[in-house]
């Protein structure tokens, strides 16, 4: 099937920003009491709210209190941002400007707020190049689940198998293999582990090389 739209995760993939999640995710917990390390925060990336809750609450005990947890993260991770920004991953901009140019659809597929999605890629002028923005707020349950990546094709018009998927995380990697789409990971923070290599398409090389992957699916 030809490949008509191009479906994106923000976090880890258009933005530099998974590391900060991680880093104040980490810092909230431990806040709260709980030793909480790197590869709990890397476990719950990209994941819906309730089952992210429940993952922590397996690790660290009923009294984990996520919603407590979140909330220090957010204003922990909103005071860096308002000092220091969010950098753009190499070759963002860059990507973006070949989709546009050669006719592809494009997506967000975050589970970002959509209002916060809006702000921080505008503040490096790429928000424009998207023509839709799907949150996990706007479907019934986020990633690893389909919705999001299902709704964002319904949204571009296209069948989820003639859009490639952009993800760096394995729920993200789940969310869009399970939809159908041609799903292929750009890591950012680790690399594709066993078990998820059989779901991917490809792994890029970076954003540059998304560009070689798409001309090989023409």
């Amino acid at each position: 099937m030809k490949i008509q739209g191009l479906i994106s995760d923000m976090d880890g993939v258009i933005l530099d920003s998974e590391k900060l999640y991680v880093r104040f995710w980490c810092e909230a917990g431990r806040f709260y009491g709980f030793p909480m390390e790197k590869r709990h925060a890397l476990s719950i990336r990209s994941m819906a709210r309730p089952l992210a809750s429940e993952k922590l609450k397996g690790i660290f005990g009923d009294g984990f209190d996520y919603d407590a947890v979140r909330r220090k993260r957010v204003e922990l991770m909103d005071k860096y941002v308002e000092q220091n920004g969010i950098e753009a991953k190499p070759g963002a901009k860059e990507l973006l400007v070949y989709l546009k140019g050669n006719g592809y659809k494009v997506a967000l597929a975050t589970a970002t707020a959509p209002e916060r999605a809006e702000k921080y890629l505008k503040a490096h002028d790429l928000y424009k190049y998207f023509d839709v923005t799907v949150s996990a707020s706007m479907v019934k349950i986020g990633k690893p689940a389909p919705d999001i990546y299902l709704k964002a094709a319904e949204m571009l018009s296209l069948s989820p198998q003639s859009c490639v998927a952009l993800e760096d995380s394995p729920n993200g990697i789940k969310s869009a293999s399970s939809a159908g789409c041609v799903t292929v990971m750009v890591p950012d923070l680790d690399k594709p582990s066993d078990d998820i290599l059989p779901l991917l398409h490809d792994v890029a090389n970076g954003l540059c090389d998304v560009k070689r992957i798409l001309r090989e699916l023409e």
